[in-house]
């Protein structure tokens, strides 16, 4: 390769992606009581997804390069690692294979440094190569954005030469230029301020699949390579207008073609381009590239980003009817493409533990949902604890599989996992521009303010009339800030900005939308009871959000029915947990039948379970003596099999606490002496048949079959990362004298059919229940 233009050594191919340099003869690395004498040491960053100053810690030893194992690590340990690899400091360290999992030794264990030693050497360690440790425990750093003065750049192996972190597709043809998202394009790479191009010669559907996963694309097509080499050429324009037709008019203006990379070769594995073998052009590239032109894709865009008319639209959906359910979803995550990853098995949905769970698995799962390739499989229930099943183990996909299932894996055994392992992804998706239509204004930091809306070429605020919990969820989302923490209906402490006129009014989501523009909203015809700035909508935004599910199978267990005397429930009734029958009752004789049942109420988010009213705000009860934090925590309903109300109850919040907690949690809210409310991540607050209002009053009700429903924080006062799952449905039989409950599960652990097949239950002919 020596008599060859491009510039490319074999080696370096190997570490693309890693930043690594020597600690030579300028740094000399001191014996230490456990460096072994002998051989110089090497560091590199390498794993994705990452920045330069980020990345998992590789060394080379022995000839060898390995791991850090994470145990003990601490800030000291990144410190000294950080200046090794040129960088002043570390600003944090990562634990758990976040950037991914090293291969090969790991040659260091329960590194435990003081964070001023000049080489990790000087540090206590188990010795070299002695680890108890796997690769789902290699150590990453953070170092601080700033190079050590004087620190040899020649040391640096791995430069900008073999360095690819962004990627685009800049369309050529002008109806491409304008909509979003673009489908295709010719590849360019960033470098040093500007784009270059890549050399089509050898340039694949593997290559292209890689790029589109990269852009948010499932998949690649075929492209036509004639029409743009006519691009590449210099013709007079008016030729190149006739020849390509007035559809795909070219732009008039010319640009030089700077190649930046030739000789691409990917696998159609990789998740980035920088994963791919491939080799650079040194010097003037201009003129290279030979007979080949800048490499071109096209890709198939997923289900939510597909533009076109409405026709095709409803076609995709009908295809999609014929197809059934989908046997994958992702929940709990702020954004589009991203969340804990459930599969749909016997009916049931469960989730993945995340054994061995890497980018490539993570990738399939997000293409089969529509998305690109995964920019990070995420471990730890970092979306969140799922519930019910988890159905798979030690997922190991290739990167090429059409769907999860076509992947090797091992089913569940009831020691393997926990909740608290369970998978979840952050998929690449097209970049739609909808962040640039709204931003915030006059909060104290970048997660809060009052929403300003771009419409046409007018900035304007929101009308907060209607304005709740899921339109500020979706306000958060398309600002890419999160979840929402609290909907703000009065913004006037906010009033830091020009902008005063109101531009969109009636805004009511449903909270899945990816921006306030696809709710329903008034359009031109503005309408608002209360304008002027001071009414205008605001938002609170927060990267992590509680998640609250009831334990089902206690409400099955407790539920009994009691006959209580009227004379007791004075207390009941003064907070309305009876029916509106009992105001005409013949007080205090007579009773009230009521059906009872406990519950106990999880928080398995990523944030406390706090009540959104202030504790100055909460009101007094003095015949139960106890605050209420909300007035209303749950409902409780009696269905016919149709939907039909038959009776109902609710719950305010008598006492939000941590009633227990899963181990290693501590309690942080108990109602004692006026405490602050709430339920922790990881406990449960536990509401016990016998107290009152824990239960609904059914004197009314008829004997029949009936559906009984709870749902948690109904009215959406408190945010969540998921409401899907507040509802929970059980089937119950009543004879006038007793009642059976069975089948309780929370509203979205089935499959469709097996939910219709709930409602469409026809009821107990005996007190026998299968």
């Amino acid at each position: 390769m020596g008599g060859c233009g491009p510039w490319a050594r074999p080696e370096l191919l190997v570490l693309l992606g890693s930043a690594w340099l020597w600690v030579g003869s300028a740094h000399p690395t001191p014996p230490g009581p456990t460096l072994a004498p002998g051989p110089q040491l090497r560091f590199r960053l390498a794993g994705y997804p990452r920045k330069h100053n980020e990345g998992r810690v590789e060394v080379f030893y022995n000839d060898e390069w390995g791991t850090v194992c994470d145990d003990d690590f601490t800030l000291g340990n990144a410190h000294v690692l950080c200046r090794h690899l040129g960088f002043v400091a570390a600003t944090g360290w990562a634990h758990s294979a976040k950037y991914g999992k090293g291969v090969g030794r790991i040659w260091l264990d329960n590194v435990n440094c003081a964070g001023t030693e000049k080489s990790i050497g000087d540090c206590k360690h188990r010795g070299w190569g002695n680890s108890d440790c796997s690769h789902e425990e290699d150590a990453g750093v953070v170092c601080k954005d700033e190079r050590i003065p004087g620190f040899k750049d020649s040391n640096v192996i791995e430069t900008e030469q073999s360095h690819v972190e962004e990627v685009r597709l800049r369309p050529v043809v002008s109806g491409g230029r304008r909509q979003l998202p673009v489908t295709e394009g010719i590849v360019e790479v960033r470098y040093k301020d500007s784009w270059a191009q890549i050399c089509d010669q050898g340039w694949d559907s593997h290559n292209s699949r890689v790029v589109c996963g990269m852009m948010g694309f499932p998949a690649e097509k075929k492209v036509n390579r004639n029409f743009y080499r006519l691009a590449s050429k210099s013709q007079p324009k008016q030729k190149r207008r006739e020849d390509v037709g007035p559809k795909k008019r070219l732009f008039t203006e010319r640009q030089q073609l700077n190649y930046r990379l030739h000789s691409v070769s990917c696998t159609g594995m990789e998740v980035h381009l920088s994963m791919c073998s491939f080799e650079f052009y040194r010097g003037n590239s201009s003129a290279a590239c030979g007979a080949g032109m800048p490499a071109v894709v096209s890709c198939v865009p997923g289900p939510l980003f597909t533009t076109g008319s409405a026709h095709k639209k409803k076609q995709r959906q009908q295809q999609q009817q014929q197809q059934g359910q989908p046997r994958i979803r992702l929940k709990g995550g702020a954004r589009v493409g991203e969340g804990r990853v459930e599969v749909l098995k016997s009916s049931e949905w469960g989730t993945i533990c995340d054994d061995r769970w890497n980018l490539q698995s993570a990738s399939v799962v997000c293409r089969e949902l529509g998305f690109g390739s995964a920019k990070e499989a995420l471990t730890g229930a970092r979306m969140g604890q799922g519930t019910g099943p988890i159905h798979l183990n030690e997922v190991q996909c290739r990167g090429t599989e059409k769907s999860l299932w076509n992947c090797p894996f091992r089913n569940i055994t009831q020691e393997d996992c926990k909740h608290s392992e369970d998978a979840a992804v952050r998929c690449n998706i097209p970049y739609m521009g909808y962040e640039n239509l709204i931003r915030l204004a006059g909060g104290r930091t970048e997660f809060e303010g009052r929403v300003e809306v771009k419409r046409g070429s007018k900035w304007g605020t929101v009308c907060s009339d209607g304005w709740t919990t899921k339109e500020a969820m979706v306000a958060c989302r398309q600002l890419g800030l999160g979840y929402s923490l609290h909907a703000v209906t009065e913004t006037w402490y906010w009033d830091a900005s020009n902008v005063t006129e109101m531009v969109m009014s009636g805004v009511k989501c449903a909270g899945h939308e990816m921006s306030l523009s696809h709710c329903q909203h008034h359009g031109a015809s503005l309408s608002c009871r209360n304008t002027g700035t001071r009414f205008a909508a605001g938002v609170i935004c927060s990267e992590t959000a509680s998640d609250l599910l009831l334990h089902a199978p206690l409400v099955q267990e407790t539920a009994y029915i009691e006959d209580r005397p009227l004379h007791m429930l004075y207390c009941a009734a003064e907070e309305n947990c009876l029916a509106s029958s009992a105001r005409l009752a013949n007080w205090p004789y007579g009773h009230r039948r009521l059906l009872r049942f406990s519950s106990q109420i999880h928080n398995r988010g990523r944030a406390d379970f706090r009540p959104k009213a202030g504790r100055h705000s909460w009101v007094w009860h003095e015949c139960h003596r106890h605050y209420h934090s909300m007035d209303i925590f749950t409902h409780y309903d009696i269905l016919t099999p149709n939907g039909t109300k038959v009776a109902e109850g609710h719950k305010a919040s008598f006492c939000l606490e941590d009633t227990e907690c899963e181990e290693d949690v501590a309690k942080r809210y108990e109602c004692a002496n006026f405490g602050e409310q709430g339920i922790t991540v990881g406990c449960w607050d536990l509401y016990r048949h016998d107290i009152d209002c824990q239960w609904i009053d059914i004197t009314d009700v008829k004997p029949g079959n009936y559906i009984l429903q709870v749902v948690i924080n109904p009215n959406f006062e408190v945010a969540e990362s998921d409401f899907t799952n507040n509802a929970m449905k059980c089937n119950c039989k009543y004879d006038g004298h007793r009642i059976w409950v069975h089948s309780c599960h929370i509203g979205d652990a089935f499959s469709e059919e097996a939910n219709k097949r709930f409602e469409q239950y026809p009821g107990q002919l005996n007190n026998q229940i299968s």
